[in-house]
């Protein structure tokens, strides 16, 4: 590159066209990074802190050539309320930190034995069926919070006529929004939900506006370090599979947008690894595991701005935000109907794209081999099978992920 393009390049990473598509992209991104934090009783603040520092971790392991943004994971929601009810929030970070350090070891072995392996051993029969079990585990945490219930559906914390007139509400400005809107607003359905439904919440009484007034304008994060507890983290290793296939469908995805191949060039095994350690340092600090958006990759797509800088701006937006006390406060006012309304769409659309998975792979699911590890996968995690007991027990996610791995490695492959 001559002294005047790199000159040029320089001038255009400050232009104010580059800084304001930073901020629209964090905003598409914006409904649901914070959504993960609210549902798991993390805090929304350090998830904005986490999401801007593993934004700049990867593109600094990946040499700023991917325009991508990383942020809250869906795929972690249940197995992160499942180990926090069981462990705490410090020893689910830890088990979160594996997590990411399980990504570090899959791209090591894409590095040593190219992108195939993956394929190889997480083939869409394994794949597709987590999926599904991560969307669907979390059905009725969905329906119980729609109702103004708490998740496990034990309390009530909306009256049930008002709880359902907003989760109806919220759902509907949702699906309008991803089915009917064009351009940009297209890729924020969850925020406009999520705005709508606290806008008829707040019309109709249901919020309490008392710890916005109490907060401070500038406060730090809550940050929460991270304890290391065995049982938690053999509980959340596991889950790093799905992610892990998503990672890759995303590569493709922005590759085909921009026109360049980022599996080869920086490579799968630089994205992979930028995607850990993103993951690992967010554990770090008391947030949700970081993944690559597929939201903020339409947006790449409808701007035409392929320029990786802009995420760099989008990431320094999110850290400056979670700096501001009040604005996490406001987040932590929205009703439990809210949210609800919008999950019900969101774990349904999860399990969709696990069955898209199975459907695009064209393989017979009837036969005996992929009936068998598909159905064991399915039962195994959504009717709360568990193996072990005490200190040392494996369920959900992790069980049903760790049963398909070994399934497809051990039963023998049948002729097509």
């Amino acid at each position: 590159m001559s002294h005047d393009q790199l000159s040029a390049q320089r001038a255009d990473a400050f232009s104010v066209k580059t800084v304001l598509t930073g901020a629209q992209m964090l905003f598409v991104a914006f409904g649901a990074l914070v959504l993960v934090p609210l549902l798991t009783g993390l805090d929304a603040n350090v998830a904005l802190f986490t999401a801007g520092a593993g934004t700049l971790l990867f593109q600094l392991v990946t040499r700023g050539q991917v325009p991508v943004f990383l942020a809250s994971s869906f795929a972690f929601i249940a197995p992160i309320i499942a180990s926090v009810q069981s462990w705490g929030i410090p020893a689910t970070m830890g088990g979160l930190f594996a997590a990411g350090l399980a990504y570090v070891l899959l791209s090591a072995l894409v590095k040593a034995k190219g992108a195939d392996i993956l394929h190889r051993i997480l083939p869409p029969v394994v794949v597709g069926p987590v999926i599904m079990v991560i969307g669907l585990a979390l059905a009725p945490v969905a329906v119980n919070m729609a109702m103004g219930k708490t998740g496990d559906g034990s309390g009530v914390l909306v009256a049930y006529d008002k709880a359902i007139i907003v989760s109806m509400f919220a759902l509907l400005v949702t699906l309008l929004m991803a089915v009917f809107s064009k351009g940009i607003f297209r890729l924020i359905p969850i925020l406009s939900g999520v705005v709508a439904g606290y806008g008829l919440a707040f019309v109709m009484g249901l919020v309490d506006l008392s710890p916005v007034t109490q907060a401070a304008w500038i406060s730090m994060p809550a940050f929460t370090a991270p304890e290391f507890h065995w049982q938690a983290i053999l509980f959340m290793i596991p889950v790093a599979i799905a992610p892990a296939i998503e990672h890759l469908g995303d590569m493709v995805a922005i590759s085909q947008v921009t026109g360049k191949n980022y599996l080869k060039k920086p490579g799968l095994h630089r994205t992979l690894l930028g995607d850990g350690l993103a993951t690992s340092t967010a554990a770090l600090f008391g947030g949700p595991p970081n993944t690559t958006y597929s939201e903020v990759t339409g947006a790449v797509m409808l701007t035409r701005n392929f320029n990786p800088v802009i995420m760099t701006w989008a990431a320094i937006f999110a850290i400056l935000l979670a700096f501001i006390g009040k604005m996490g406060a406001v987040l932590q006012t929205i009703p439990v109907p809210v949210m609800g309304g919008i999950m019900t769409l969101l774990f349904g659309s999860i399990a969709v794209v696990g069955m898209n998975t199975l459907v695009k792979s064209g393989q017979d699911l009837t036969a005996p081999r992929n009936l068998s590890i598909i159905a064991l996968i399915l039962v195994f995690g959504i009717g709360g099978m568990y193996i072990g007991g005490g200190e040392f027990s494996l369920q959900g996610v992790s069980l049903c992920a760790i049963v398909g791995v070994l399934l497809n490695l051990i039963l023998p492959k049948q002729a097509e």
